[in-house]
């Protein structure tokens, strides 16, 4: 390691070392950029928003731009998708996986006791970090949602 090495860890919010780590790298909510002596202390701490996080495609590679312009050497991060570990990979960034349930601090510390995985290819699919969520409304709107028609397009032959 250099005397000093700066390090991107994907998080939750802008709590500094305390934040939780983000298991989403695209659409994680901020950065939190660490700088490490040689001796393994933190000297420097910075958070930035992740721009990315509430785009509608290509988080992952607008993330991996934002922490390329940061000139961190490694990002920590719960989980890859292929498009950011390509990105990530291009520009020569260290890629660190499976930070799940850690602090910054947590995270920065299992890094340097070589406690982290570095992966070879995406540690998840496309658009993971996407959500599911479905809402907690039921979809039926205002009068069950059924309609007047009987819903059978030109009706029916015989």
């Amino acid at each position: 390691m250099s005397s000093e090495t700066l390090i991107a860890i994907s998080s939750t919010s802008p709590g500094g070392l305390d934040a939780q780590v983000d298991g989403r790298f695209g659409r994680c909510g901020c950065f939190t950029l660490v700088s490490v002596d040689s001796n393994g202390t933190i000297t420097e701490k910075t958070v930035i928003q992740n721009d990315a996080a509430s785009q509608m495609g290509g988080a992952g590679i607008r993330a991996a731009e934002i922490v390329g312009n940061t000139r961190a050497s490694v990002i920590i991060t719960g989980h890859l998708g292929p498009n950011a570990f390509s990105a990530l990979n291009s520009i020569g960034l260290k890629m660190v996986t499976g930070a799940m349930g850690m602090t910054v601090k947590g995270a920065v510390e299992a890094y340097l006791q070589g406690k982290l995985n570095e992966p070879s290819d995406a540690t998840v699919g496309p658009h993971a970090g996407m959500g599911g969520g479905m809402g907690m409304g039921g979809g039926r709107g205002m009068g069950g949602g059924r309609g007047m028609g009987g819903g059978r397009g030109m009706g029916r032959r015989r």
